[in-house]
């Protein structure tokens, strides 16, 4: 069945999603960091508006280009072939481009340095078994969402996030694109270079094994093309 949308257009939404998302992200940091040294009200501050555009981003483009915005979850459907390989690529290098503008973006409107490496420590065995699980539980979440509740997922992914700042150690970036980017904010959401390998490692990993359990839990249909529309 041919795309309603040319690769151009998919691309295009891809990084204008991943844009989107990292200015959230890194501007929400700021502006937390800007307003309360409580570092639970800061936390807070940073995760809701990540939820909620994570909602608006998905039923928004989501009809485009299916609103992947993270290269693991490409990753994981373009391994359920509903990308082929070099479309998969394609997306990838989008969403990295994407996710840097972010991160120029959000500086320029809070008067920061466009590009600031960080040297915000994010390492060790707790934070690489945090990223793992939360991009888990990412991917079984669209996976199953898109089995079952298909007009649900913008919700399930943006609840789901929002919930998993809060219970991984790592504040849950689950997405290699959005860890790369930023490790050139050093502000409240960053990451030092050195730390994203072992991040983006992590995310891909339990990326895989969510696609391993969803595969056999849900059965054949679980993620197949017919349904992946929405990610």
């Amino acid at each position: 069945m041919r795309e309603p949308f040319d690769i151009g257009r998919r691309l295009a939404a891809e990084a204008l999603g991943t844009l989107l998302l990292v200015a959230t992200v890194v501007g929400s940091g700021i502006m937390a960091d800007s307003l309360t040294r409580d570092g639970a009200v800061a936390l807070l501050a940073n995760a809701l508006p990540t939820g909620a555009i994570l909602v608006v981003l998905i039923v928004t483009l989501g009809p485009i280009s299916g609103a992947h915005f993270n290269p693991a979850v490409t990753m994981v459907l373009a391994l359920r072939g509903v990308l082929a390989p070099s479309q998969a690529a394609l997306y990838v290098m989008a969403q990295v481009v994407g996710g840097l503008a972010g991160v120029v973006a959000a500086h320029a409107m809070f008067g920061l340095p466009l590009i600031e490496f960080s040297a915000k420590i994010r390492t060790g065995g707790g934070q690489w078994l945090s990223e793992a699980v939360a991009a888990f539980g990412l991917v079984a979440t669209i996976l199953a969402g898109l089995r079952f509740r298909a007009d649900a997922v913008p919700w399930l992914v943006g609840l789901y996030i929002t919930g998993a700042y809060w219970f991984t150690a790592s504040t849950s970036f689950a997405n290699p694109a959005v860890a790369i980017a930023r490790s050139l904010t050093n502000t409240f959401s960053g990451i030092r270079p050195p730390d994203v390998p072992a991040f983006v490692a992590a995310e891909c990993a339990g990326a895989l094994i969510a696609l391993a359990l969803a595969t056999w839990l849900l059965g054949h249909d679980a993620g197949g093309p017919a349904r992946e529309r929405e990610a």
